[in-house]
């Protein structure tokens, strides 16, 4: 049965397409929330709240002008059908003073999908309930966000498309004393009291072995361990761009000397925009339907990208549904065959690298990368934690972390849902192993 989203925005839909005069066109999209919120600090409750929200972004299209124009609603059609009239007038009234886009690109094939995913979460006060108690006793800092996100797309040949995907996220630190803490993160479908249980008991064994003595490593070349966390940074900064279409058309990604056949990555390394599997909805935002998996890397060799309507017109490209960005909203790493319980033997002795930050490029052609270690990182002897390690600057290529250097990746993966609240909740996420590298360049 419909939820009542779902039937406001096919209720607007075609109101739109009654609203129409000769030669128009409309593309209609939807964007909606219902989420709880709860900030957590020194073990307590500092700020839980509700959020609910809609937006609607309605596109006029008249031959080769569009324009676009976007309003909150309230979900109450009786209610919004005045301001949704006068953005339509002020669309009328703008168009005809616009230029001809000579790129303008939307799906004029039918494609109608609906994927209703709801979960059955535990209610958010006993969530948090037993996360506090979890924590008892020590400065827990966090957020926890759950609840349903909408997405729905509408035009005037009648095509719908509506997604409704029930999420949570719990993002959550344990400190010691000033910089020196734990991070850690749950995120998904479903709640398990169990997966919750033994990432808070490894997040305490972390937290008991921060208050060692720390140790400043001396600038140079080690052996390190990169946790999903540390991973999830690297391959956000892949995605400003490494993936799309446009940039490796124009050679501005950091990725294009694969594309070149002039960098390889190691045959371990395999990377898919895997929708499928993630929050993000199976369309965009003109309409075209986006496949379940899009290759990327296979085998350590770039062999897809992610193209948009607008870069398919402009360089004669076939459109895979990709965001106006291009940049993956489901990014899923291929596993490896190292079990996570032996990467403390694999690393033997070198640095096990926690979390990072501040990442940018210091040279994008050579996918070099700068960036700072952060929480808790240690200093592995012989497989065995001994200490804490003060924040340290690295300075590396992807080609070589990910390349030659490379020993190998867990084979056990982690869901990492993205924690960006800024206007709305983000659907994008990420699936990735961690990795064991042979060298990486610290410069301080």
């Amino acid at each position: 049965m419909p939820s009542t989203m779902e039937t406001y925005f096919n209720d607007v839909a075609v109101l739109l397409d009654r609203s129409l005069a000769p030669g128009e066109f409309h593309i209609c999209r939807f964007d909606a929330e219902v989420s709880d919120f709860v900030r957590m600090n020194r073990g307590k409750v500092r700020q839980p709240g509700t959020v609910s929200q809609r937006y609607l972004s309605l596109r006029l299209i008249r031959g080769r002008r569009h324009a676009e124009r976007s309003l909150t609603v309230s979900g109450d059609l009786a209610h919004d059908r005045a301001d949704i009239d006068a953005a339509l007038a002020a669309l009328r009234s703008a168009i005809v003073d616009l230029p001809e886009d000579p790129h303008l690109d939307y799906a004029t094939d039918v494609h109608s999908s609906r994927t209703v995913r709801t979960a059955n979460l535990p209610h958010s006060e006993q969530i948090v309930a037993g996360v506090l108690d979890a924590a008892q006793g020590l400065d827990l800092v966090g957020i926890y966000a759950a609840g349903p996100v909408y997405r729905g797309f509408a035009n005037s040949l009648g095509q719908r498309n509506w997604h409704e995907v029930s999420s949570f996220n719990l993002q959550w630190s344990l400190y010691h004393r000033a910089d020196k803490a734990v991070k850690t993160s749950y995120g998904g479908f479903e709640w398990s009291a169990a997966d919750f249980g033994a990432k808070m008991h490894e997040a305490r064994e972390r937290l008991a072995l921060l208050a060692n003595p720390s140790r400043s490593l001396e600038p140079g070349r080690y052996r390190a361990y990169l946790a999903p966390s540390a991973m999830e940074e690297l391959a956000g900064l892949l995605c400003w761009g490494g993936f799309s279409g446009r940039a490796l058309a124009t050679r501005q990604s950091c990725l294009f000397r694969m594309r070149d056949g002039a960098a390889l990555l190691d045959p371990a390394i395999t990377f898919a925009e895997n929708i499928a599997d993630g929050i993000a909805p199976a369309f965009q935002d003109e309409g075209f339907a986006r496949p379940d998996n899009v290759p990327l890397l296979a085998e350590g060799r770039l062999v897809g990208s992610l193209v948009s309507p607008r870069t398919a017109k402009e360089f004669a490209m076939a459109t895979n549904g990709a965001n106006a960005a291009e940049m993956p909203e489901a990014l899923d790493m291929a596993a490896g065959t190292l079990p996570l319980a032996e990467t403390l033997a694999a690393l033997d002795t070198g640095i096990y690298v926690g979390n990072l930050w501040y990442l940018n490029f210091s040279d994008r052609p050579a996918c070099r990368v700068t960036g700072m270690t952060r929480f808790a990182s240690f200093w592995v002897e012989h497989g065995k934690i001994v200490a804490p390690v003060n924040v340290m600057r690295f300075d590396d290529s992807v080609y070589r972390l990910l390349g030659d250097h490379l020993v190998g990746l867990t084979s056990e993966r982690e869901l990492i849902v993205n924690s960006d609240t800024y206007r709305a909740r983000n659907v994008g996420s990420m699936r990735l192993p961690g990795a064991v590298v042979s060298e990486m360049v610290f410069t301080l």
